[in-house]
């Protein structure tokens, strides 16, 4: 190999790592890797805390994270919780930023019950809302949509079942599911922090949610 070669070879090489950094520093996400699509979240109605209707198009333009628990968990949830806090804490003042907290016992977790959990975490719901409905919606959303549980285990009698899981889903500002955590992993939680603002930097393109409907 000529000296002239190595030469020419060594100044493009740093000519494409100048201008890699500088297109860094001028264009926000330049050179991230794009969260890929991990399912598609279905139009979906329940009821939040404040006893109002929530639907799909209530978080179109929205980037969100969604998490299942229940009010008298004593195990994962206030694990859960006061971690997901902490992200609550990074992007509270984020307008096109929400959290959505669905109850897994909604024979239990009334509104005026949610409510009351919503006021102990002393959090402002109109930035993380906390949700109730039917049961068989409710794992229907985490299972088909959310993908938080094995979509097997929708079968059978809704009655019989319990939804028990840590894990948390990201959602664009399109209705799809761009990645999950394991909301008990602060390593994998700390994630959030540089993909929420990728998510935040994309378009919403108007396509909203799929097209299967399920009930409140």
């Amino acid at each position: 190999m000529s000296k002239r070669f190595l030469s020419y070879a060594v100044f493009f090489a740093i000519l494409a790592v100048g201008f890699y950094f500088v297109m860094t520093r001028l264009i926000p996400g330049y050179g991230d890797v794009k969260l890929p699509v991990q399912s598609t979240v279905r139009p979906f109605g329940f009821t939040n805390q404040d006893g109002k209707q929530v639907s799909e198009k209530d978080v179109f333009g929205k980037v969100y994270l969604a998490e299942f628990f229940f009010t008298t968990c004593k195990s994962i949830c206030p694990i859960m919780n006061t971690n997901m806090k902490v992200v609550y804490e990074k992007f509270r003042n984020e307008p096109n930023f929400v959290i959505l907290s669905h109850t897994c016992d909604p024979a239990t977790d009334s509104v005026t019950r949610i409510k009351q959990y919503a006021d102990s975490l002393q959090v402002d719901t109109k930035k993380w809302w906390f949700l109730t409905g039917r049961k068989d919606s409710l794992y229907t959303a985490a299972r088909m949509s959310y993908l938080l549980d094995d979509p097997k285990n929708n079968g059978g009698n809704i009655d019989e079942q319990f939804l028990h899981t840590q894990f948390i889903a990201l959602v664009d500002k399109n209705g799809k599911v761009r990645k999950i955590y394991d909301g008990l992993k602060k390593d994998e939680l700390a994630e959030i922090d540089k993909d929420v603002p990728k998510l935040l930097n994309e378009p919403a393109t108007g396509k909203r949610f799929a097209n299967n409907m399920f009930g409140n």
